[in-house]
């Protein structure tokens, strides 16, 4: 051992010093970091942010594709490929097939989400994200090459299971490399990777939409093939997150990650996070006794899952599904479709200006407050939309409507897209992190075909074709959405996790998480009940 470095050394030991000195190191660490600035914690962890921000652009490829199968149905030459002909209508793809198609990734997201959970759990993230990238670099051949409706079906669910954990392990990853006082930045980053996704593709779509042969929707297909090659460069040579090496006994392969992680920290210092990351590591074992989806439903873990699913469906529940993409709105009022579709992307560019915008909100205002605000605004403009669609039919109208509709895209961008992010990823415990991840993931996918399900009913002329009218149902659904988040949704902002650990395990109420006081060195054996002999551990650590 006389030969390792001595930030080896201190890691192959912090777990027989758990009990003495290295109680003292770790709440040095937690103190250092609640003290740091924000441009401090920048500086200092230049490494971490520029790792996030990288794993985090597998989301684009997400984004990407959540809007090119629904705008391939008004594509002709996609419908004469693989639609039906109709002598009054020309080449359309049937409603069943176009349904089909659209869920057809969101199954795919499902399991792949599912599966990621574990995956990551017991291999990493870095390990993960390889195997992904391969296998949606493979999967893309089918949707490209594909020559019937079924095969295409296949290739986007089975893209699907990639996107599935591409959206999980962005915000996993960035809430555990990165300090406390940056975790909301880079965690709601991955929602403005959401929305480059959306604004290439939409880009793409418009300069190929009067193409007139099947190059116009392979060539959009082909641009996905543009990522996996780099990321998968990258990933092979990024950090795994520490804590997953903490989580897993290998102590000095965490040591190694943090060195690669930081920009200028001492060794001193390092060796005090990685007590941090034991300390809460050894805290969480005591409250949970594995790190398998079943654990995410015991126990306080429970409040956690809870907090994570609904906040992210919180975001279709908002009314997205309805407001997000008010095209409609745009060609009843009059604009031909090519100028509406113009408009949407103008639409798409507004949700890029609004993520960036969430981050001044986030340095003046908590994430609870932000997300409870903006659950308030979109109700009050959903409820708008709807008053106006009663009121009036004219052409004016509409363009109220519609313009409503950007307002809400823009306050939605601010608020509520981002900030989901931000509790997903912070609420959850550090050893169960990936599965209460990709469990509010998973939830979203059930929600969003849900919505899916209802939003065509509401609109559809055929069926009961409620217009603008259909925005008093999202702003029911928005209403229990801002009850439950009053009543249910803490602030994790400025909390170490083995803070938040504590809070949670005395149940304190989500509206007293912010001004609760807590100290998770004072205050240990109470809270988590450890034995004797640990106890006296640690008393004797607080007075040498």
């Amino acid at each position: 051992m006389a030969d390792l470095e001595p930030g080896t050394q201190a890691a192959l030991q912090m777990q027989e010093k758990m009990g003495t000195t290295a109680v003292l190191e770790a709440k040095k660490a937690s103190d250092k970091e609640h003290s740091e600035t924000s441009w401090e914690a920048l500086s200092k962890n230049r490494k971490a942010v520029l790792w996030s921000i990288f794993v985090s652009m597998s989301v684009v490829m997400e984004g990407y594709d959540t809007i090119l199968i629904g705008n391939f149905m008004g594509y002709p030459s996609f419908a004469k490929k693989y639609g039906d002909y109709y002598p009054d209508k020309g080449y359309v793809v049937s409603t069943p097939w176009q349904t089909g198609l659209g869920m057809g990734s969101t199954v795919g997201c499902i399991f792949g989400g599912i599966l990621n959970g574990q995956m990551c759990a017991r291999f990493g993230y870095r390990k993960v994200m390889c195997v992904s990238l391969v296998f949606m670099a493979a999967f893309v051949f089918i949707t490209f090459f594909a020559n019937s409706l079924a095969v295409l079906l296949v290739g986007q669910i089975l893209c699907g299971f990639s996107w599935g954990v591409f959206a999980t392990v962005g915000p996993s990853y960035a809430s555990e490399v990165c300090p406390t006082n940056l975790r909301a930045y880079l965690t709601t980053y991955v929602n403005l990777c959401w929305a480059i996704g959306q604004f290439i593709a939409a880009g793409v779509l418009d300069g190929l939409i009067n193409r007139p042969d099947e190059w116009s929707y392979r060539i959009p297909f082909a641009v996905q093939w543009v990522w996996p090659v780099p990321l998968f460069i990258g990933c092979m040579l990024m950090p795994e997150s520490p804590w997953y090496y903490v989580g897993r006994d290998r102590l000095e392969d965490a040591m190694r990650s943090l060195r690669r992680l930081s920009s200028g920290r001492t060794e001193d210092e390092l060796n005090g996070q990685l007590a941090m990351m034991v300390h809460t590591i050894k805290m969480e074992s005591e409250i949970t006794a594995g790190s398998n989806y079943l654990e995410c439903f015991r126990g306080t873990d429970l409040r956690r899952t809870e907090i994570a699913c609904f906040s992210f469906a919180g975001q279709i529940l908002s009314g997205s599904t309805f407001a997000y993409v008010p095209t409609y709105f745009f060609e009843n009022a009059g604009l031909s479709a090519d100028n509406a579709y113009k408009l949407n992307l103008g639409t798409t560019a507004i949700a890029f200006v609004g993520t960036i915008l969430s981050w001044w909100l986030i340095a003046f205002f908590g994430r609870r407050t932000i997300y409870v605000g903006g659950q308030a605004v979109t109700l009050v403009l959903l409820l708008l939309i709807g008053i106006v669609s009663v009121s009036s039919h004219t052409s004016g109208a509409l363009w109220a409507q519609a313009a409503l509709c950007i307002i809400w895209v823009l306050v939605y961008a601010m608020t509520l897209g981002p900030i989901a992010y931000s509790f997903i990823a912070e609420i959850s415990s550090a050893r169960l992190r990936p599965l209460t991840v990709c469990l509010a993931r998973t939830f979203y996918q059930l929600v969003n075909i849900f919505s899916q399900v209802v939003e065509p009913q509401f609109m559809n002329p055929t069926a009961l074709n409620a217009k603008g009218k259909t925005a008093f149902f999202w702003a029911g659904t928005g209403a229990l959405m801002l009850v439950w988040a009053y009543f249910r949704l803490p602030e994790p902002a400025g909390r170490t996790y083995e803070e938040l650990d504590i809070l949670f395990h005395r149940r304190v109420s989500a509206r007293k998480f912010a001004t609760a006081q807590v100290d998770a060195y004072q205050n240990v054996s109470e809270v988590l009940k450890l034995e004797p002999a640990e106890h006296q551990e640690v008393a004797q650590a607080k007075t040498e």
